[in-house]
């Protein structure tokens, strides 16, 4: 046995306290102390003779503490009768110690029987551990009953938690880690309002970590920090991380250092990621290589994300398959994509299947993003739906933007609102587009404008004849498309404004759109223009609009070329108003140039 526990407890007393190294106040009253009882035991104090040993026996000198332990176990102090057989078993005299724990054990020696159940358990008799350890356990001994907790889960028998929760309750500072991440689990699984005897299995859980890192468990330490973390308890959740990351544990000190960057010190989160990537930890070892190649340092990012890979994390191959790509270096993106998606890093399946489309294999990409999407990648799920959208399966590309959709992707969210807008569908296609607006698609806004819009009653009228305008939610989300860039919201918006009178804004969203590209947006800033006297301007615009192919501004800069007596200028932008349309520009337009023409010919 490597350890048998608490050596006051071991020795059964708890009348000696280790002296604390480098204190020689202490050193010298325990010297004080040995003597007095060597005196004593001298004399034939058989209780001297035990604590006499026991105290030899904690200092490691064998040699002097064994006589005294055996004078005082032939005198039956069972105390001594136990702590031979640790000597015993130090000295590698396995059986002869089984016994002397045995004559102790039966005199009622708690730790013996620990001991005894120990040593049964290290040759296979589980029959006579368990009774050896519950001897010990119901003897109120936490080391007995962690051993048989212990011994009990690993047969699978439900009263190990019993007797893990006796052990952890009684100090025992592993029961108490153990005892935690079995609630901790059982937390996940009934969810959090799940409750024992009134307790949540997930406060219940941190009570016993806490309990188990106040006694030094560093990774009861690193699942408090996690706890506290998770519930934005920042500040304790570090001194958790800290605690337990000084104590050697590199989840904590790669815990610690994502901690500090989100609080903006990557400088100090460097430190402890590199910490942490020394004692192997890979996630810090990626930590440190992205925090690299955000620097502009590729070569050490590589290194990183290389040790990272050694280390077992397979997004380092991943993430050096994402830094080769940036730097055009395909096919070797190719080969590190592969080796992660190959060993089930599903985002990597998604990048190698990019790759792969991108250059032309689509039947080498269409497995990598379903194996992908099995995995529950939502991005490899929308990519599934663009690919059969592609080739006109337009069923399956649904059933598979459904799928990325009810994950929460906006544009999979957008595109199932178009087809179920093309169904007939309106009550899906809104339900849908909400929840694509709503993630930021300004397409999904300007559309569930339109949705709502055509829905939207006629303005009341005030009583003097003046219209009470009221912004609706049409109106909201048409304006929430338009600050986005969307150029079709922009116009709309733009001629809401000027329905209102409201000029200036009017403009201001037309400018906008046109700037932007829009057409629509050219020739109705032109229109206003014009109404406000700036025609030059205005043609300015109806140019622009028409030379992208607007049928209607190019009827007007037709019209407004014969008013200045440029027929021949009017009559070119009447046949482009003829040939652009729609049916009724094109017979306005057929009509102005006919009458130009004879004008130029007269």
């Amino acid at each position: 046995m490597d350890v048998m526990g608490d050596k006051a407890t071991l020795f059964e007393t708890g009348r000696f306290v280790q002296p604390s190294q480098g204190d020689a106040g202490e050193a010298a009253e325990e010297a004080a102390e040995e003597l007095r009882q060597r005196l004593a035991a001298e004399t034939g104090d058989v209780e001297a003779m035990s604590v006499l040993g026991a105290m030899l026996l904690r200092r490691g000198d064998l040699d002097g503490a064994e006589p005294h332990l055996r004078a005082a176990t032939a005198a039956g102090d069972r105390a001594a009768a136990n702590n031979l057989g640790v000597l015993l078993h130090q000295r590698g005299y396995a059986e002869e110690a089984a016994g002397w724990w045995r004559i102790a054990a039966v005199a009622g020696s708690a730790a013996a029987a620990h001991a005894l159940g120990r040593h049964h358990r290290e040759r296979g008799d589980e029959p006579a551990a368990e009774y050896w350890l519950r001897q010990s356990a119901e003897q109120g001994h936490p080391l007995g009953a962690y051993a048989l907790a212990d011994l009990l889960e690993h047969r699978g028998d439900g009263g190990a938690e019993e007797w893990m929760r006796a052990a952890a309750e009684r100090g025992h500072r592993e029961a108490a880690y153990r005892l935690a991440r079995v609630l901790d689990r059982r937390a996940v699984d009934e969810g959090e309002d799940g409750a024992d005897n009134g307790v949540a299995p997930l406060e219940e859980a941190e009570r016993f970590y806490r309990q188990a890192a106040a006694r030094g468990h560093r990774r009861a330490a690193l699942q408090l920090g996690a706890i506290l973390e998770k519930r934005g308890e920042l500040k304790e959740a570090g001194r958790w991380y800290l605690t337990s990351a000084k104590d050697g544990e590199a989840r904590a000190a790669c815990a610690l250092g994502f901690l500090l960057r989100d609080a903006g010190d990557t400088e100090s989160a460097a430190v402890w990621w590199l910490r942490a990537a020394q004692e192997g930890d890979g996630n810090a070892a990626n930590a440190l290589g992205a925090l690299h190649a955000e620097r502009g340092e590729p070569q050490t990012a590589e290194r990183w994300y290389r040790a990272a890979m050694d280390a077992g994390d397979v997004n380092g191959a991943y993430n050096l398959g994402l830094l080769c790509a940036e730097q055009g270096r395909t096919a070797q993106a190719e080969q590190w994509y592969r080796r992660a998606a190959y060993a089930g890093h599903r985002e990597a399946a998604n990048a190698l299947a990019i790759l792969l489309l991108q250059g032309g294999d689509t039947a080498g990409a269409e497995p990598w993003f379903s194996k992908a999407a099995e995995a529950g990648s939502v991005d490899a799920a929308f990519n599934l739906g663009i690919l059969y959208a592609g080739r006109g399966e337009d069923v399956v590309a649904l059933r598979w933007y459904e799928r990325a959709a009810a994950a929460g992707h906006t544009e999979a969210a957008l595109q199932v609102g178009i087809a179920r807008l093309r169904d007939g569908d309106e009550t899906a296609a809104e339900r849908h587009l909400r929840c694509a607006a709503g993630g930021g698609s300004a397409e999904a806004a300007y559309r569930l404008a339109t949705v709502l819009d055509a829905r939207r009653p006629p303005e009341p009228a005030h009583e003097l004849g003046e219209t009470v305008h009221e912004k609706t939610e049409c109106e909201e989300w048409y304006e929430r498309a338009a600050s986005q860039g969307h150029r079709r919201a922009q116009v709309r918006v733009g001629m809401m404004a000027a329905a209102r009178g409201d000029v200036v804004e009017a403009a201001r969203w037309y400018r906008l759109a046109a700037e932007a590209g829009s057409r629509n947006g050219a020739f109705n800033l032109g229109l206003l223009l014009a109404r406000e006297g700036s025609e030059p301007e205005a043609a300015v615009w109806w140019t622009r609009a028409a030379d992208a192919g607007h049928g209607r501004a190019a009827l007007r800069l037709a019209l407004v070329y014969a008013r200045r007596g440029e027929l021949a200028e009017g009559q070119r932008w009447a046949d482009r108003a003829v040939s652009l349309g729609p049916g009724e520009v094109s017979e306005r337009a057929a009509r102005l140039r006919d009458a130009l023409r004879e004008e130029l010919s007269a």
